[in-house]
């Protein structure tokens, strides 16, 4: 016997689709731009362009302390501020909510099914939302920030904090009912163990996002080193917006390094 072996020879009905689907894509991504009209170039926009960039990558060092007026520093720390405080607000505040929503927890599916519902509209808004509602009401600063970091990470925690909550193990759960154990003490020395991990690492994923939004919602009047960089912007003060941007990545980026090792060291 013969071991010949007859080379694969690939369909080419597989290549014919392929390239039917480009065309098409490249066919409605053609009629979508067509109908864009075109901007309008202004005549400065080369040299504002230039001017901007070399601003970017000539920071103002001299802008990261001044001893009598805003700066850098104060702008940071002002924004890590407003971060810390808001996730420590919503870590606490979202607890009975999630006991509320989780259906392990809950006597009945109406009360979980609520507690779920009040979460989800808490986290429906934008943190940029209510903090524009929160410089109404308390006025433009880092209040405004805080609060509404703090009402927004009530919703996220909480769905986060529910999820870790219904996925215990209930064998200790059980053994202390058996001995007769209330639900308080069920709760303190049963369930809190299991979840206390998973809910310090969620924390502080939750810290590392409200750190970015802290220093967006400074743009709006909310506190932070935004405001100082909208002010920058507004002054076309180029080599202050480079610094300060500079600053935000510093600071975002050891806060992440910082918050991982802690998460890996917890969970």
């Amino acid at each position: 016997m013969s071991n010949t072996t007859r080379p694969l020879i690939k369909p080419k009905k597989n290549k014919t689709r392929i390239w039917l689907i480009y065309i098409t894509l490249a066919l409605i991504y053609i009629w979508a731009f067509s109908g864009m009209p075109l901007p309008d170039v202004k005549e400065t926009a080369a040299q504002v362009s230039k001017a901007i960039f070399s601003g970017i990558f000539s920071p103002d060092w001299d802008y990261v302390y001044l001893p009598d007026g805003e700066d850098l520093l104060r702008g940071l720390l002002d924004t890590l501020a407003i971060a810390i405080l808001g996730t420590f607000i919503s870590a606490f505040l979202c607890v009975p909510f999630s006991f509320l929503a989780a259906s392990n927890m809950s006597k009945g599916r109406s009360l979980s099914n609520t507690g779920k519902f009040i979460l989800s509209l808490i986290r429906t808004f934008p943190e940029i939302v209510m903090a524009i509602m929160f410089i109404k009401a308390v006025g433009p600063g880092s209040f405004a920030g805080v609060l509404a970091l703090g009402l927004h990470s009530i919703g996220m925690l909480g769905k986060l904090f529910t999820e870790e909550i219904e996925s215990v193990d209930p064998g200790p759960a059980e053994a202390l009912t058996a001995t007769g154990a209330n639900r308080l003490q069920i709760i303190w020395f049963a369930i809190l163990p299991q979840v206390l991990p998973g809910f310090l690492s969620y924390t502080l994923y939750r810290f590392e996002i409200n750190v970015r939004s802290a220093s967006i919602l400074g743009v709006i009047g909310a506190g932070g080193i935004g405001t100082l960089l909208i002010f920058a912007l507004s002054s076309r003060d180029w080599e202050r917006v480079g610094i300060i941007l500079l600053g935000i990545i510093v600071m975002v980026t050891f806060i992440d390094l910082l918050s991982g090792y802690i998460r890996k060291k917890i969970v």
